[in-house]
C-alpha cells in the first residue's frame, strides 16, 4: 500500500498529466489526504510540484556509461527528445517557467549530467570547447528542437537527428585517426583527467593549473 507522500506525488502527476487543476484541493482529494499532509511532506504545492517534476525527470538522465562519449550523447539527447514527447505537460511544467537571471534548480540534474558527459569526451581529446560550454549549447539545441516536436502534429524525428548531429559536431572533433591533437583539445583533455584525479597537487596548485588549462582551451 502506498503512503501518503507517493499518494501526493501520484496524484499531482496524474493531474499534470491529464492537464488538470493542480490545486492543493485536488491533489489532496485525489490522494484521499488532508492538506497539512501535503504542507508536512512538501511544504507547499509548488514543492510539490517540483517534487514531481524532478522525479520524472530523473528518470531519463541515468544512462550508464558505455566507454563512448559520442553513443552516450546521442543517447541521451534522444531519450530526453522521447520524454518530452511521452510527458508534454511534465516537459512544459520543467523547461515552460524561465525567470531572467533564475537558473532552474529541477533541470539541473541535467545539465550536471551533461557535463559529466563531456568531461570523459574531454579526456578522450574529442572536446572543441570546455564542457560546460558544450553542455550549454547541446542543452541549449536539446529544448529548443524536444518544444518544437512537441507542437507538430507529426513530429519529424528526422529533424531532430539533424539538430542533434549539428549541436554536436560543433562542440566534438570529427574522429580521425589521423588527425593532430590541438592545444586547446590537449588543454581540454589534461583538465579533464586532472580533475578525475588531482592526487599530488594541491588545492592551490590544482586550481592555478586550471585556470591555465582553460586559458589554452579558449
Amino acid at each position: 500500500m502506498q503512503n501518503a507522500r507517493d499518494r501526493l506525488l501520484l496524484a499531482a502527476a496524474e493531474l499534470l498529466e491529464n492537464g488538470g487543476s493542480v490545486s492543493t484541493r485536488a491533489v489532496c482529494e485525489r490522494a484521499g489526504v488532508q492538506a497539512p499532509t501535503l504542507y508536512h511532506h512538501f511544504g507547499s504545492k509548488q514543492g510539490l510540484i517540483d517534487a514531481v517534476a524532478n522525479h520524472g525527470f530523473t528518470q531519463y538522465t541515468a544512462i550508464e556509461n558505455s566507454g563512448d562519449p559520442r553513443h552516450d550523447l546521442r543517447e541521451g539527447w534522444d531519450r530526453h527528445v522521447r520524454f518530452g514527447l511521452e510527458h508534454p505537460s511534465f516537459y512544459g511544467l520543467l523547461y515552460g517557467r524561465a525567470e531572467p537571471g533564475k537558473p532552474c534548480a529541477v533541470t539541473a540534474p541535467a545539465h550536471a549530467a551533461l557535463r559529466e558527459r563531456f568531461t570523459a569526451a574531454a579526456a578522450q581529446g574529442l572536446l572543441k570547447v570546455p564542457a560546460a560550454d558544450a553542455a550549454e549549447q547541446v542543452l541549449a539545441a536539446n529544448v529548443g528542437i524536444t518544444l518544437t516536436l512537441i507542437s507538430q502534429p507529426e513530429p519529424d524525428f528526422g529533424l531532430s537527428e539533424r539538430v542533434r548531429e549539428a549541436a554536436l559536431a560543433g562542440v566534438l572533433h570529427t574522429p580521425s585517426a589521423d588527425a593532430p591533437a590541438t592545444r586547446a583539445s590537449a588543454a581540454l583533455r589534461l583538465r579533464a583527467l586532472v580533475d578525475d584525479d588531482p592526487a599530488g597537487l594541491s588545492p592551490g596548485e590544482h586550481a592555478l593549473l586550471g585556470e591555465l588549462l582553460d586559458r589554452l582551451a579558449r
